[in-house]
């Protein structure tokens, strides 16, 4: 059984191949995946929210778990042009106990 502070989270490309991994409770989406060499998210920045390439869509069943972009990740996901109603940046997603077997869907392309 794993501890407290470890909660996994499937990638799913856009081809469909899906990856899970742990990863830590506090480490944004985007350091899980860029920690476990996840293809797809590229996160140019660094988790700065100030680039849009960790871009993922949630799937409904969690949007409420995750919660709604603030103003700054919504600037940075109103430049990319496949920009969804359930397009979040990975690296302002902070990893909960609550989102333990998150499942989030990766675009694509990143821009």
């Amino acid at each position: 059984m794993r501890g407290h502070n470890v909660a996994n989270v499937t990638f799913i490309q856009f081809s469909g191949e899906e990856t899970t991994v742990d990863g830590t409770i506090g480490d944004s989406v985007m350091k899980i995946a860029t920690d476990n060499l996840v293809p797809g998210i590229d996160a140019d920045c660094g988790g700065e929210c100030s680039c849009a390439t960790c871009h993922v869509l949630i799937p409904e069943v969690w949007l409420e778990k995750v919660g709604i972009a603030r103003e700054q990740e919504n600037s940075m996901l109103d430049l990319n042009p496949d920009r969804q109603d359930n397009s979040r940046l990975s690296c302002q997603i902070e990893l909960t106990n609550d989102l333990d077997g998150l499942v989030v869907n990766i675009p694509e392309f990143q821009y």
